[in-house]
């Protein structure tokens, strides 16, 4: 394949950048996911990014989860001032913003954003109230399944699969970097006439090279595995591993957040006290990224812990007492630092009185 292509694209696929690689990947996204058409972006953030910011006109209006991923946020400010931030998960919240702008603009073209598993709190919408409420209104719909496809639900299939949603979503746009292992994302859609205006019209495809034929052959071998028998013993043997994890962090009085997924959220809570366990970590041979504001809330820091099949039983036991045992050594050094803050405190404050 190298040799027949060379490892690069060369070109934008609105141009000469497009392989047999990249249309055969379009193809078998389409038919995972139950569509008819595919367009490929270079990454994922490209995609969520760019297929608002293709569709959206300045006048138009994005009812958007609070919590969804900043590259669909960044789109969304970048299109329209109309930005419509709706309660987490809450379909009410979203009905109450439709019906708000349907009043004031029957004739306003309306996008819902929303991703089918959220990346910070491991937990899933309903898929399918959204897309009715959506259609009621008349507005479309937009799911980004960066987190879940490929590594859970139906032939992995994620939620859209999960929640009996294949080929009824309006937009849905995803990424490889979770499990298809390449960079690239994807808009899937059942229309020819979107897939071709942000082919040619979007910002993030039309002015950037495509992806590489090397990446457009690994994500479709990728597909390969997650639709075979091995593709599903793998997911079986991830959510056995995940379900192990949960209950082992459990047992060490440690607190997790949301469903059962590939992401495990263990929460924290406190900034500084987050930093000093996040340091801990790579002595005791962790990986686990810290996240805090402003991808969470102030004061809900947590470390995002990322399942694989790989993982063993041991591995899992033995993380959740490495994190007991980092969070604990913070938690000290953490309780000295604030006392000898407070030590500190009343000298400063009469050195400042004494000043002015």
């Amino acid at each position: 394949m190298i040799d027949e292509y060379g490892v690069h694209s060369a070109g934008s696929s609105a141009l000469a950048g497009n392989t047999k690689y990249s249309l055969r990947l379009e193809e078998t996204i389409s038919a995972h996911l139950g569509v008819q058409h595919t367009l490929l972006y270079p990454t994922g953030w490209a995609a969520g990014y760019g297929v608002i910011k293709g569709l959206v006109r300045p006048g138009d209006h994005v009812v958007m989860d609070g919590l969804a991923h900043a590259c669909l946020q960044e789109g969304a400010n970048s299109a329209t001032g109309n930005v419509h931030l709706h309660g987490h998960l809450n379909v009410d919240s979203v009905r109450r913003h439709l019906r708000r702008i349907r009043e004031k603009e029957p004739r306003a073209a309306i996008l819902v954003v929303t991703e089918s598993l959220f990346s910070m709190d491991s937990d899933t919408p309903d898929l399918k109230a959204l897309q009715e409420l959506s259609h009621e209104y008349g507005a479309t719909l937009l799911v980004d399944v960066a987190h879940d496809l490929g590594a859970m639900g139906p032939t992995g299939t994620g939620f859209i699969g999960e929640q009996g949603m294949l080929g009824k979503i309006d937009l849905v746009m995803g990424s490889f970097s979770k499990t298809f292992a390449s960079n690239g994302g994807f808009v899937a859609c059942n229309s020819v006439a979107v897939k071709q205006y942000l082919k040619f019209y979007g910002c993030s495809a039309t002015f950037s090279n495509a992806l590489s034929p090397v990446q457009a052959a690994t994500v479709t071998k990728a597909f390969e595995i997650v639709r075979s028998d091995k593709g599903q013993r793998l997911r079986a043997t991830l959510m056995e591993r995940i379900e192990q994890l949960r209950g082992a962090l459990t047992a060490e009085g440690l607190q997790f957040m949301g469903d059962p997924s590939p992401i495990v959220p263990v929460r924290v809570g406190d900034e500084a006290l987050a930093r000093l366990v996040s340091r801990r970590l790579p002595a005791l041979e962790v990986i686990a990224n810290l996240v805090e504001y402003p991808a969470v809330a102030k004061g809900d820091a947590r470390l995002r812990v990322q399942m694989m099949p790989t993982h063993t039983a041991e591995h899992v036991h033995t993380l959740a007492a490495r994190l007991r045992k980092a969070i604990d050594a913070a938690q000290i050094e953490h309780v000295r630092h604030r006392a000898a803050v407070s030590e500190v405190a009343p000298a400063g404050a009469a050195v400042t009185a004494a000043v002015a």
